[in-house]
């Protein structure tokens, strides 16, 4: 433990940070988590709009210093490029009607 009064108060102060940081990095995980399960799913209007909560979410945390901007626009960027790539795959196709064999 810290004998110093100014080491004590650094202890207090990085809890008490780390402790909100870890709040907004959790919500931030499940945001994304969430876009890249629905982009894995058929549905692409739920998609889009799971990976913008998501991206918004990126930038709320940018911009409360909890992870750095570039890493959330890194992010929002690999989002972004996977949404378009759900967007371009065709849905899948019926079977074809035929003789069974």
């Amino acid at each position: 433990m810290a004998n110093h009064k100014s080491a004590i108060k650094r202890i207090r102060q990085t809890e008490k940070r780390r402790a909100y940081n870890r709040t907004w990095r959790s919500r931030t995980r499940t945001y994304v988590k969430k876009a890249r399960v629905a982009q894995q799913s058929s549905d692409l209007k739920a998609a889009t709009a799971a990976t913008i909560e998501a991206v918004t979410e990126l930038d709320k945390a940018a911009s409360k210093g909890v992870i750095h901007k570039k890493n959330a626009a890194r992010r929002k960027s690999r989002l972004m490029k996977a949404l378009n790539a759900a967007a371009q795959k065709p849905a899948a196709a019926p079977a074809p009607k035929g003789k069974k064999k």
